[in-house]
Formats: C-alpha cells, sequence, structure tokens
C-alpha cells in the first residue's frame, strides 16, 4: 500500500485561522512542535483499529435542505458511537428546526466532519466541525466530545475540569489572555457554562486548548479564536478524566511521528484505471455503470463482498476525509478492478465556494486517494451534483471529468432495499449511470438483486470511463449517461 507516503502515527494539522472546515496543508515532516499553542495534534484515523465513518445525509432530492453530517464509530466504544450517533441526530434536527422555510436557492447546507485529539485505552476524544450555509456565508463551529473507556461515559468538553468552581477559574484565565489580545474580542461573552466551552483538548505539550466558534467572542472577521492554558496552570483544573486525556496527548506525542497530512500539490502517480479496464466492448456489449458516493462507510466492506462475488465493478466516488480514515478500503476497491473517483474532501457544495476552496477541496481528496492506492483520480462527483462555472474552471485545470447520473435510486438516505433495486432495475439501459450510495445498508442490501436482475437483462456492469470506450472523457465536461454527449457548459 501507498500509505505510508502520507501517514504514520499522530497528524499534526494547523487548523485554518479562516475557519473554512478544511484542515490546512501540516508542517514539513522534521518540524516536530507547533509553533502556534493552539495548535492542537490528531490522531490519524487510519491507524484506528476498527475504525469506520457513520453519515446522516439528506438534500439529494429537489427541494430539501443540503446536510451531510459525518461522525466517527470505533468498534471498540460502541457506547461513545450511540451517543455520537444522538449528537448527529440532534444536530440534523435542529438545524432543519432553525431554516424552516428559507428560500430553496441557494440552498441552506449544514456540514460537520470529525478528528481525534486521542484515542486510547484510557480515553478518547472527538472533535466535530460544523458548517452551516444559511444564504450569506459560511458559519463553522466546533465541538469536542470526551469518551471515558472506564466508564462507558460520554461527556461535553468541561468534563475535562474539576467541578464549576475548575471552570469559573478557567474562565478568568481565558479572558486574562483574550484581555491581550486588543479590543475587537469581547471578553464579556467568555463567560463561565458549557456552552461556551463546548470545545477543548489539550496540544502535544499537554497545554489546555480552549476554542471559540466563529463570531463567538468578536467579529467573524477574526476567524478562529482560541487560547492555550498552560500545563502547570490547567492542571489543577482537571478531573480525573481531564488528567487522564492530557497524559495521554503528551505521551502519544512524545511515542509517534507527526505524519504529514495530504497536500495541495498535483501528485506524480498514474491516472486512475480499473485495473480491468478494456475487457469489455461496451459498442457490442450491454454496459451499464454501478456507481456509489459518499463512503467508504460502515457497509462498503460488505458491499465489496458482493461485488467481488458476483463478478461485478464499480466506480467508487469517495469522500477525502473518509479515504484518509480507512485507506485500506480504496485499497481493496482498486485491487479488485473498481475505480475510485472523487466526491470532494468533506461533501459541502462546491458551487457556493471560491475557486480555491474548490481546489483546496479537491486536491486534498487527491493526495488521499493517492496515497492509498498509488493512482490519481481523474473523476470527479460533485457533492447534490451541485455544478458552477468556479468548479468546471477548476476541474478542467486540474484534469478531471465531472460525473453525475441519469438512474436515480433515490437512496440518498437509505430506503427500502426492494424499492432501490426496482427503480435501478426499471432505469435502466445501455450506457447508463445508476446513483447509489454504499453508505447506507438498505443500499447494500439492493445490490445482489440489481445484479441478478440486470445480469438476467444481458447487462455487463463496467466502470464509468469504459461506457465511452475509445473516445475516452474529456476533462470539465460534465457526464450523466455513457448513451448521451457530454454537457461542455454546465
Amino acid at each position: 500500500m501507498h500509505k505510508a507516503r502520507f501517514f504514520s502515527g499522530i497528524a499534526l494539522l494547523a487548523i485554518s485561522a479562516s475557519g473554512c472546515g478544511l484542515a490546512a496543508a501540516s508542517p514539513g515532516k522534521h518540524v516536530m512542535v507547533p509553533a502556534e499553542p493552539t495548535m492542537i495534534d490528531f490522531v490519524d484515523p487510519a491507524t484506528v483499529a476498527g475504525l469506520s465513518v457513520g453519515t446522516l445525509t439528506e438534500g439529494d432530492s429537489p427541494g430539501n435542505r443540503y446536510a451531510h453530517v459525518n461522525y466517527p464509530v470505533i468498534a471498540a466504544a460502541p457506547a461513545l458511537n450511540k451517543a455520537l450517533r444522538v449528537q448527529a441526530e440532534r444536530q440534523l434536527a435542529n438545524f432543519n428546526q432553525r431554516t424552516e422555510g428559507r428560500a430553496t436557492y441557494p440552498r441552506v447546507e449544514l456540514n460537520v466532519d470529525w478528528q481525534l485529539p486521542t484515542v486510547s485505552s484510557q480515553v478518547i476524544g472527538v472533535r466535530l466541525r460544523t458548517g452551516e450555509y444559511v444564504g450569506a456565508d459560511w458559519g463553522n463551529s466546533m465541538r469536542t466530545f470526551w469518551f471515558d473507556p472506564s466508564t462507558g461515559e460520554t461527556v461535553g468538553s468541561t468534563g475535562l475540569l474539576a467541578g464549576e468552581r475548575a471552570l469559573e477559574e478557567l474562565t478568568a484565565l481565558v479572558r486574562e489572555q483574550l484581555d491581550e489580545r486588543g479590543s475587537q474580542v469581547e471578553q464579556e461573552s467568555v463567560t463561565a457554562n458549557d456552552d461556551v466551552f463546548d470545545s477543548m483538548a489539550f496540544n502535544r505539550s499537554g497545554d489546555l486548548v480552549v476554542e471559540f466558534d466563529d463570531c463567538q467572542i468578536g467579529p467573524c472577521s477574526l476567524g478562529r479564536l482560541a487560547v492555550a492554558v498552560p500545563r502547570d496552570q490547567a492542571a489543577p483544573l482537571l478531573s480525573d478524566l481531564g488528567g487522564r486525556a492530557q497524559t495521554a496527548v503528551r505521551e502519544a506525542a512524545q511515542r509517534v511521528t507527526p505524519y504529514e497530512t495530504p497536500r495541495m500539490v498535483p501528485t506524480a502517480d498514474p491516472d486512475a484505471v480499473s485495473s480491468r479496464a478494456g475487457s469489455v466492448d461496451c459498442s457490442v456489449a450491454k454496459c451499464v455503470a454501478l456507481t456509489f458516493e459518499d463512503g467508504p462507510g460502515m457497509y462498503t466492506g460488505r458491499l465489496l463482498d458482493v461485488l467481488r462475488g458476483q463478478q461485478a465493478r464499480a466506480t467508487f466516488f469517495v469522500l477525502g476525509v473518509n479515504a484518509a480514515a480507512q485507506p485500506a478500503l480504496l485499497h481493496r476497491m482498486s485491487e479488485e478492478g473498481h475505480l475510485v473517483g472523487g466526491h470532494s474532501w468533506s461533501h459541502r457544495d462546491l458551487s457556493k465556494q471560491t475557486s480555491s476552496k474548490v481546489a483546496e477541496s479537491l486536491r486534498l481528496t487527491d493526495a488521499a486517494v493517492s496515497a492509498a492506492i498509488g493512482q490519481t483520480p481523474r473523476l470527479l462527483r460533485p457533492p447534490y451534483g451541485s455544478v458552477s462555472p468556479e468548479l468546471v474552471s477548476v476541474a478542467t485545470r486540474m484534469g478531471l471529468s465531472l460525473v453525475a447520473g441519469d438512474v436515480d435510486t433515490k437512496d440518498e438516505s437509505g430506503g427500502d432495499p426492494g424499492d432501490i433495486a426496482d427503480r435501478a432495475v426499471r432505469g435502466a439501459h445501455p450506457g447508463a449511470i445508476i446513483l447509489m450510495h454504499d453508505i447506507h445498508q438498505g443500499s447494500v442490501d439492493a445490490v445482489p438483486d440489481i445484479l441478478k436482475r440486470l445480469r438476467g437483462k444481458g447487462y455487463t456492469f463496467v466502470t464509468v470511463p469504459e461506457l465511452y470506450g475509445v473516445t475516452g472523457m474529456q476533462a470539465g465536461r460534465l457526464y450523466r449517461s455513457g448513451s448521451e454527449l457530454p454537457v461542455s457548459n454546465p
């Protein structure tokens, strides 16, 4: 596997000062300690045994809001998984309630991804990064949860502290530091309550890092605001759980070398192709392309088992954040003849992004895929199918063809496997691109029936580029079906 070029141990991630929701490129690999004390090390999720990704999503259907909520699922921590699922459902319900009746264009959007401040037998930290778009610009916030394996309890960040008195003392220390930053910071907004201190973790030195949401304690133009309370000052304020978390982070920092995150530079890897490309002539055979997006997730491994057992191939449009967490699944996709394409880094609507943010998302995704399979994606499925001139321009420069589809199984939120299979079979035709999601159990359960019924109709399952034969696919063009011409100006 090629993962080692980017991943090995703990992630030294620089949190973007712009609050865009994506991690900035890491410092050089020989830089061992962050210069900014509020920078936090995050565990490489690919090193966590039994880790997968859970997802709540909605919005692919016309008229819906856009929402995509990811959270980690760790096999050894079922109580934590349940708590994170409840949190995800609560966030989605709250967002839907607050945005009820908003204009449908541009669609309001909720996006949540995650990082791991520490994972050990003593404590697990999960940092949720939330972005909301409600018609003007993105607003970003953080919330960090802490799990105690010894009790099975999941607490908010104030669970790191030894009660109300400790929270009040921490509040005073934080306000003292903020006083040195000038009049733009609203110190009176820093009060001793759970909502203000909802995202706390430790840097590699053991300092307690307190993060604030965009616009929470000052003008939005200030971007990310955070305070690092020195280790010796923080230690007396910590609960037993907080002490264990501080120790776990410091010990991990001494034990492993920081890895370089996927970097936003072109890779030298060859273009991604199916290892079985060319084995089927779609000008003669009845070809159809099964495509799966939003993964890899909890059910992707089982889907690969089904496809391998039925000797069928598919195209997977993966999220960069999920690819970085589960590179072994991408490696398996490539080894078993499937094709890997990109689906952005964290599923934010790219049509709402500037060209620089679009490029950042796509290059990070390409680097994560390349690190896993040693090939660079040449296909992109835009989240929610949303395309803008800026996206087309960036995709053209990066050599990416845009892929939509013409058979919608309407499984974006899961559903009954029989209904999903019926829609796939009913819509299938030579050259069809069938849209599915490998993050839902119902979607994966529908695949054996789809394969059986379409094979009975004489169809062969290929990857998307094979539908276009010797004509090939062009960068910047939008492809909906192998039986129609691509769209040049979406």
